[in-house]
């Protein structure tokens, strides 16, 4: 492993570490609504560099966002001495080919969640990290909101006493009826950006953060609308992706859980968390199931409390001011790299938990095509 010297001087600033992200765009996407104001909400980093899919488009992209160095080819961002960082923002069957070359180069490379289409592919790209010493974060976000830290102190602190059980429910957005078309590769199991592994995985990682991991667990996935549309044209689609997940099991502290997600939006509830123990209940709510957006609010009784009372995160876990929306979830997370990078710890997880998460993923998929507990 390559030994990471500090770059904080003893007076000033974090010393800016390039970041080149692959697959920013001009026209949007994640990149844009979710990197982009991140890296600027957070000391210590520098947008130097991008990637795209042709001259053109890098030029524009660059030209937009102010950044010096554009390429078309990820080996040649990588190996950019300016370059420190490589955030990876591309469609999920495209991440082998745009982390191997990264990963060869030594840097530092940040992943979008899911890392790879399935175990199999994360638990190579896992091992070609280690192989090259590469420091690795994935884009897990959810577990970097303020919300989500303050769910887990709170029940690490005994605000619900003994976990009896949790019960959630949620709602994709996406995998409903009607698909746009520049979202309808999601609708393609093979493709690994599914109701399972996007919003499902992201809270579940969420939830095992802050409950810990199942012991056994028990699932049934369904594609209850097999033929959907896109919504530009009206077009017939077809979808082999799950629309339904519902897993149910033991946690390793003995706790029962429960956990339903739904492709579409319902009319209903869309987020609903409960974590009930022998002194109080906790009740997470928002209007999406995309937990890791952290656009949530928390509710909690305990003791001889009757009634609910809402749970103001407090001050102390919102560390950048002037960052909100599904962005501040990823900002949160690039402070903590940040830090982990400079101090060397791993508060943000890396490929090596990300492979674990993708098995956990997989276990409940076997559960579910076996009929048999996991």
């Amino acid at each position: 492993m390559t030994q990471r010297t500090s770059t904080r001087t003893n007076t000033g600033p974090l010393k800016p570490l390039g970041v080149g992200v692959v697959g920013l765009s001009a026209d949007g996407g994640w990149g844009q609504r979710g990197h982009l104001p991140a890296l600027q909400a957070v000391d210590g980093f520098e947008l130097r560099g991008l990637t795209a899919s042709t001259p053109e488009s890098a030029a524009r992209a660059a030209e937009k966002y102010g950044v010096p160095l554009a390429f078309t080819d990820p080996a040649e961002l990588a190996a950019h001495d300016d370059i420190d960082l490589i955030v990876v923002s591309v469609r999920v069957p495209r991440h082998r080919e745009t982390i191997t070359p990264a990963l060869e180069s030594g840097k530092t490379v940040l992943s979008e969640w899911p890392l790879a289409v399935d175990l199999a592919e994360a638990e190579e790209l896992a091992a070609l990290a280690d192989r090259h010493g590469a420091r690795t974060a994935v884009g897990l976000q959810a577990r970097s909101a303020p919300g989500v830290r303050y769910v887990r102190d709170l029940i690490a602190d005994g605000y619900v006493g003994e976990v009896l059980s949790t019960t959630l429910v949620g709602s994709g957005g996406g995998w409903g009826p009607v698909i746009g078309a520049g979202s309808a590769y999601l609708a393609d199991r093979a493709n690994g950006a599914t109701l399972l592994t996007i919003p499902f995985g992201h809270t579940l990682d969420a939830l095992t953060m802050c409950l810990g991991g199942f012991a056994s667990l028990g699932a049934t996935t369904a594609t209850r609308r097999p033929r959907v549309r896109v919504a530009e044209t009206g077009e017939p689609l077809t979808m082999t992706a799950e629309d339904q997940i519902a897993v149910s099991g033991e946690l390793e502290g003995g706790a029962v859980a429960s956990l339903h997600y739904r492709g579409g939006s319902s009319r209903g509830t869309n987020l609903r968390w409960e974590i009930n123990g022998t002194e109080g209940d906790l009740v997470i709510t928002g209007d999406t199931g995309h937990l890791q957006f952290g656009q949530f609010g928390i509710a909690g009784a305990r003791g001889d409390d009757s009634a609910l009372r809402d749970l103001p995160v407090p001050e102390r876990y919102r560390s950048l001011p002037g960052v909100d929306g599904p962005a501040e979830a990823v900002a949160h997370a690039y402070a903590q790299l940040r830090t982990d990078i400079e101090e060397g710890t791993s508060v943000v997880p890396g490929f090596a938990h990300a492979v674990e998460h993708h098995r956990l993923l997989d276990r409940i998929a076997r559960a579910a095509a076996s009929g048999t507990r996991q």
